[in-house]
């Protein structure tokens, strides 16, 4: 008899989900057109995340050429407005200004296909953001050296960049985006560590960018590989290297902290997944947050491997959680893990688990104020908290290890 009921339960279990699955499809909200352009101008305003960097009347011109949400008309006004300052820096004989002229147009080029190159349209612009960037680029002193990695029958492309006037071997950051945001971004945000003595490598995290391979329970054997290239340059210092991620890429980040625990310093990981952030019921609700700009579905669905629906995601995501990986009790490296109070994209729980694991005391700053990353509308946005948080540790840690940093 209770086997009986057993079987009548399950069977009345796997019916409900059934039919439940299309209904959390229908529950995945997003903002309109207007209700975009409205938003992306208030955050343009403020220098909030996606548009940190972008001239506000710049971001009215591509907003005023919007009307409909089709990802091809929102690349290509976004392009056509870029496009003008591209033409401006290759016509002007001032170096510095076609620098600035080429940055500003890579921003431009980079909203353009945000959050995901999901359509022709985007591909375009993203194309676009990677050559103005990499226009810009020449400008960089100490300069930036474009990174082909052999890996699987293709190549992982990496932005390297080392100190001046150091001693060498230099200790290095090696740094991984998120979801939507890319390598050059990142780099952005770690250029100022150069005046220390400290270099950077940057590449896009697994599902973004230019890597080689979509997001999947071992995608890190990419950032392995890139360690076992980064160790093998004799200009980088082999034992001072530290890892940072931020978002998906700090998944990255805490996970790298235990399988590369001997070839890493440090990690940092900012607003990290862990466990139940990956939970099929928390990515249902979570698709809907307000807090991301629109699209969220889009672009998490563009960086797992083999999944194109919402169905897929949930059935797959849950296999990311390092706790069913059996790794969360592995030692790790040392660690500073960053989160936001009010983030409703990773929950504080997973930040929680992550920093009761292991076997050694982590760093940890919160901003009871913050949401995703710890950012704030106001005081703690993305370059503050490089600047003030992740940097500072990230030196003192590497002081600890014996290294002296450059003296202005």
């Amino acid at each position: 008899m209770k086997h009986t009921f057993r079987v009548f339960f399950i069977a009345c279990l796997c019916f409900w989900m059934f039919f439940q699955t299309p209904c959390l499809l229908a529950q995945v909200t997003d903002r309109n057109i207007e209700e975009i352009k409205a938003e992306s101008l208030l955050r343009a305003q403020r220098g909030a995340y996606p548009l940190g960097g972008l001239d506000v009347q710049d971001v009215q011109k591509g907003l005023s050429l919007i009307k409909t949400r089709n990802p091809d008309e929102w690349a290509q006004a976004w392009i056509q407005v870029a496009d003008q300052y591209m033409e401006q820096a290759k016509s002007t004989q001032d170096a510095q200004a076609a620098s600035q002229l080429y940055k500003r147009a890579w921003r431009i080029y980079y909203f353009g296909q945000w959050p995901a190159p999901t359509s022709k349209g985007k591909q375009l612009a993203y194309e676009k953001a990677l050559s103005a960037y990499l226009q810009y680029a020449k400008s960089f002193d100490p300069p930036l050296e474009v990174v082909k990695i052999p890996f699987e029958g293709k190549e992982i492309t990496g932005y390297l960049r080392l100190p001046k006037n150091a001693r060498t071997p230099v200790p290095l950051v090696f740094a991984v985006n998120g979801l939507d945001s890319r390598k050059e971004t990142v780099f952005e945000s770690y250029a100022e560590i150069l005046s220390k003595g400290v270099g950077v490598f940057v590449t896009d995290g697994p599902g973004t960018g230019q890597a080689p391979v979509k997001v999947s329970p071992n995608a890190e054997r990419m950032l392995s590989a890139c360690i076992d290239y980064l160790t093998g340059r004799t200009e980088i210092d082999a034992k001072r290297i530290i890892f940072s991620g931020v978002s998906f890429g700090a998944y990255w980040g805490a996970k790298m902290a235990i399988v590369e625990k001997a070839r890493l310093l440090g990690s940092v990981a900012q607003s990290p997944p862990v466990d139940q952030t990956f939970s099929s019921a928390f990515i249902a609700k979570k698709l809907s947050t307000p807090e991301y700009l629109f699209d969220y579905l889009p672009a998490s669905l563009n960086v797992y491997e083999g999944v194109s629906t919402l169905e897929q995601l949930l059935a797959f995501a849950p296999k990311m959680s390092l706790k069913a990986q059996g790794l969360l009790d592995k030692p790790t490296t040392q660690m500073l893990v960053l989160a936001g109070a009010k983030d409703t994209q990773v929950l504080l729980s997973d930040i929680q688990m992550l920093m009761s694991s292991g076997d050694r005391p982590k760093d940890f700053w919160v901003n009871p104020l913050g949401g995703h990353l710890g950012r704030e509308v106001k005081g703690w946005t993305d370059p503050v908290i490089f600047s003030k948080i992740i940097i500072p540790w990230e030196l003192r840690l590497l002081e600890s290890s014996g290294w002296k940093p450059l003296t202005p």
